[in-house]
């Protein structure tokens, strides 16, 4: 099991910079003791290229003197903290220089890699150069010289790159180098070459040291990745134009993977990576680390320490802050598993697009609903889910479809948009609607059956929509059209056309335990963020769900609720979550003031009456009734973070 205390601690230092003059194995410890921090991830080469330590392979910081990785890991090993050591990959400056040949090249167009190269930042080193034996030479160096616990390597991806070696490899197998899928291809098998060659380079001189490929994403099906990993390592900076909702929607996926053990990455910075000097407020940093904990991972906080080799005690104080109760509590999350009613098939997994708006849209509906849920891929068990939401995007596999009839017919319940439901021009669930094809009119105006906050008119939902005949199904909404799509020729007012009342259509189908919205509403509300998209999915996800989620919350939209089963202590843990975001300059989210929750009813199902209800780590006895197999209770305070234990 992960520790889930960690520091990654960024070293990437010029050559001309002093290094590790103010070095002190007793300020190191004490940062990290003031931290509460049981792992820290410490560096044998930076993205400059320099190593940090005496090498045969490759050459260490000209301004360093002495073995500074070995003083940090014989630092650390007094004090019992796990020191993973970071190498970095995909970047090295100095050989970059050094060696044209290993150069990445972004573009056959001459000016365009000129650009490119003297821009001033990091460049990518080709995997498919001698570079790469030059690397794992690295790696093993490290591995024979420290044994450490673990190896982290960095900036990894696939990168379709146009350098003489890519491109005779290409024409040797047969590939063309103008042709996007082979270009793509090769860049994959690229990748996974370097994925096997660094992973023998660590295996051969351990089967136990923990080993991860850092591409800033954990691609959502892509197996071959997630598995060439000891553990994953979820990076999302809120504060660096991430937002709050990343990391949610993140864990949501991989706390679905089979026996998946993972940290949820931050950092302390006010912004983002390398920002010496940055500082979150202490209640922002709470916020995270609990949120991590709160999905089922470790914490992992990103600093930078200075080049002189001190560290921080106002860093290491901050963290402090926020590790001091992540160490309390965790008796409750030691072998906790999250507990989830709903699967989100991801967008991603099935479009390849790490960024789709489905995804993200689903994840914040969710989120505001406080349902509890995960994101999942096609290879996934659907069954054990009450419901199933399939977010926009058609074309799924015909292995697919018939899991999602199966799902279907054994009473599993089913929310679909858009194309999704969409197979050869027809439906291919029985929703008691005949398809009618895409509707060629955008925007189109939403008219619900139903309550919403601002009664029943006409809403404008500004996304794809699909027509079709309603035949044998409770029509939940109808649809209208504009007068006409906005034209050059032919336009009304500032924005779009009001809606033609004379005709109405379907927008929304509900047949037993499935139910078919024909707008591409999640896309839209990543997009657009209109309430009129989250009532639909309330309306319909309510209707279906009826009393059968398993914990409801009277909490804000804003908070977070997860629930999880610590199996081995016969005990469930709801974790309620709130804090007040705000954007402060133009693209960056923070938490400051923390904004008290009090007197939150709460309800969660159970088996059996729980023999004691109380909050966590405080081991205050919560009063609680149960009847019709729940436990109701209320939590008198929620600040920033609450537990709430329910012992069988």
């Amino acid at each position: 099991m992960l520790r889930k205390r960690q520091v990654h601690l960024d070293f990437h230092t010029n050559g001309t910079i002093p290094v590790g003059t103010n070095f002190s194995k007793e300020q190191f410890q004490a940062a990290l003791k003031a931290g509460h921090v049981n792992s820290i991830t410490v560096f044998s080469k930076c993205h400059h290229g320099w190593s940090y330590h005496p090498t045969d392979v490759n050459e260490m910081h000209p301004c360093l003197d002495f073995d500074l990785l070995g003083a940090q890991l014989e630092a650390c090993k007094e004090i019992d903290v796990n020191a993973p050591v970071y190498i970095s990959a995909g970047y090295d400056e100095k050989e970059f220089i050094k060696r044209p040949e290993w150069r990445y090249v972004c573009s056959p167009d001459k000016k365009e890699q000129e650009e490119f190269e003297n821009e001033v930042h990091f460049h990518h080193l080709c995997f498919n150069t001698g570079y790469l034996d030059f690397l794992c030479a690295q790696i093993e160096e490290v591995m024979v010289k420290y044994n450490p616990c673990g190896i982290f390597l960095d900036i990894i991806a696939a990168r379709e790159c146009y350098c003489d070696k890519c491109r005779a490899d290409m024409k040797e197998l047969g590939l063309d180098i103008n042709n996007e899928d082979d270009r793509w291809n090769f860049a994959v098998k690229t990748l996974y070459k370097y994925i096997e060659a660094t992973n023998a380079a660590v295996r051969k001189h351990s089967d136990t040291a923990t080993v991860f490929h850092n591409s800033g994403h954990i691609p959502k099906g892509d197996y071959n990745f997630i598995e060439s990993n000891s553990h994953l390592e979820l990076e999302s900076l809120p504060t660096g134009g991430w937002g709050y909702d990343h990391f949610p929607l993140s864990a949501a996926y991989v706390r679905s993977l089979k026996d998946a053990d993972y940290l949820g990455m931050t950092g302390k910075f006010h912004h983002s990576w390398g920002e010496f000097g940055g500082f979150k407020h202490p209640n922002a940093l709470i916020y995270e680390t609990a949120l991590s904990v709160a999905n089922g991972a470790g914490c992992s906080i990103g600093d930078q320490m200075h080049p002189l080799g001190d560290m921080n005690m106002s860093t290491y104080n901050l963290i402090g802050k926020a590790y001091s109760l992540i160490e309390e509590k965790e008796p409750w999350l030691n072998g906790a598993v999250n507990v989830a009613d709903i699967a989100v098939l991801s967008a991603e997994s099935l479009t390849g697009n790490r960024d789709h708006r489905a995804d993200f849209g689903a994840n914040r509906m969710l989120l505001e609903n406080n349902y509890l849920y995960n994101f999942i891929d096609s290879a996934m068990d659907f069954s054990k889910y009450k419901m199933l939401v399939l977010p926009d995007v058609g074309g799924l596999s015909d292995k697919t479809i018939e899991k999602i009839k199966t799902f279907a017919e054994n009473g599993g319940k089913i929310i679909a948009s858009g194309e999704a439901l969409i197979k050869d021009g027809n439906f291919f669930l029985d929703i008691g609607a005949e398809y009618k094809g895409i509707n060629e009119f955008s925007p189109t105006y939403f008219i619900p059956c139903f309550d919403t906050v601002n009664g029943t008119t006409e809403y404008v939902m500004r996304c794809n929509s699909y027509k079709f005949e309603a035949k044998d199904c409770q029509v939940a909404a109808y649809m209208q059209n504009p007068y006409f799509n906005r034209t050059l020729e032919h336009f009304c007012s500032h924005i779009h056309a009001p809606n033609n009342p004379d005709e109405s259509f379907p927008g929304i189908a509900i047949k037993g335990n499935v139910a078919y919205i024909g707008w591409d509403i999640f896309t839209a509300y990543a997009t657009g963020g209109h309430l009129c998209f989250k009532e639909i999915f309330t309306h319909v996800a309510k209707t279906l769900m009826g009393d059968d989620a398993t914990v409801t919350a009277a909490i804000p939209d804003r908070a977070v609720v997860t629930y999880t089963r610590q199996e081995s202590e016969k005990r469930n843990i709801l974790h309620l979550l709130f804090a007040h975001t705000s954007v402060r300059g133009t693209n960056t989210e923070v938490i400051e003031d923390t904004v008290p929750l009090y007197n939150v009813e709460c309800s969660a199902k159970t088996g059996s009456k729980p023999s004691n209800v109380y909050l966590a780590p405080s081991e205050e006895k919560l009063d609680f009734e149960y009847t019709d197999s729940k436990v109701k209770f209320t939590v008198p305070e929620v600040n920033i973070h609450q537990m709430v234990v329910i012992e069988e």
